[in-house]
């Protein structure tokens, strides 16, 4: 295979690569958002579902509510607690 090569002026190609660098940039700083959206420190949990600290270690305890423990940290899906209260969730009688 033969290989093909173009002659560009240098300001094109240092625009080029500031915009990958750019790119670049936002794809890990989008990556990030991601994960701090979709989970939250276990220590946010009580004060979402309006419970006591103690409540929030014995759904842990009971596996009420999935989490994830990495040393110290705990964490928590966002979609796990919104599950969570889809299926408590009374509905209004007419």
């Amino acid at each position: 295979m033969s290989e093909i090569y173009a002659i560009i002026p240098k300001t094109t190609l240092d625009g080029i690569l500031e915009k990958l660098e750019s790119l670049e940039t936002l794809i890990k700083e989008k990556n990030l958002s991601d994960f701090g959206s979709e989970w939250i420190e276990s220590t946010e949990v009580p004060s979402i579902l309006k419970i006591s600290r103690k409540t929030w270690q014995e759904y842990r305890n009971r596996r009420v509510i999935g989490f994830t423990q990495y040393g110290d940290k705990i964490y928590v899906r966002k979609s796990d607690i919104e599950k969570f209260m889809e299926d408590h969730y009374i509905p209004k009688i007419d």
